[in-house]
């Protein structure tokens, strides 16, 4: 198994901390958010790294070098064009080769367990993908997830409206009580996912969008297996979020 992490944006929310560093390079208890990430990886067992850089790629290049530092072995392949989630995923396709892959954003952060739990559920089943999930989040912001009674994906929406929200619930989708199902952002795929982002076509925000590709892969019948992160989950996504971290362990 392999890991491609997406770190090619620049992170504007960051205002004037991205001034001169890629978001993934700032730091979270002295070391940088990608590192973090990088070593929670590790400790499920995968050491095969593809970094996906583009705003001052230069800087995550240099710090990480071949990964041997770490212990892993690390390539890097240049987004020249930031197109969306959907396209990304498919400048490590050389990486990645036959080989099933873990996919996350670089300024995504789990505890290491998380990345074990993953690798355990994709293992249990035969499912051409994986997807997890968090609850407390406002789905509205992100994508929310329907899953059936054996916790396989069934529907994927990205950013539903508040009247969105109110139909599932009329259809019964959303039930009082139950637990809404938050993107995570961390997947598991097979190369399957490959022949699915070659057919996307851009979404009304102007993206190739990766749900529509899950989406495709569902409407064709693979088994996407869902799985919930392991205590916290945290999308740095701004600097109060950044300055709260401090003080976590």
């Amino acid at each position: 198994m392999k890991a491609v992490i997406l770190a090619a944006g620049k992170g504007t929310r960051m205002r004037e901390l991205t001034a001169e560093m890629p978001k993934p390079m700032l730091k979270v208890q002295g070391k940088p958010i990608l590192e973090h990430i990088i070593e929670g990886i590790i400790q499920a067992g995968i050491r095969d790294f593809c970094i996906i850089t583009g705003f001052k790629a230069e800087t995550i290049e240099s710090y990480f070098g071949d990964g041997s530092k770490l212990g892993a072995r690390i390539q890097y392949v240049r987004q020249l064009v930031q197109d969306g989630t959907g396209k990304a995923p498919e400048l490590a396709r050389q990486f990645i080769g036959n080989n099933t892959f873990l996919l996350t954003y670089g300024d995504i952060l789990v505890k290491p367990e998380t990345y074990k739990a993953m690798v355990t559920r994709f293992n249990s089943g035969d499912f051409s993908g994986l997807i997890t999930v968090t609850v407390g989040e406002d789905v509205t912001k992100g994508a929310i997830n329907f899953f059936d009674k054996e916790f396989c994906l069934r529907q994927i929406v990205e950013k539903p409206s508040p009247a969105q929200i109110n139909d599932f619930k009329a259809q019964g989708m959303l039930k009082e009580n139950d637990p809404v199902w938050y993107n995570a952002g961390i997947y598991m795929f097979r190369p399957v996912l490959f022949d699915f982002t070659a057919q996307l076509q851009k979404s009304p925000r102007g993206e190739y969008e990766l749900p529509d590709a899950i989406t495709a892969m569902l409407r064709a019948g693979h088994k996407i297996a869902g799985c919930k992160t392991e205590g916290r989950w945290v999308d740095v996504r701004d600097p109060e979020t950044l300055l709260g971290l401090e003080g976590q362990s």
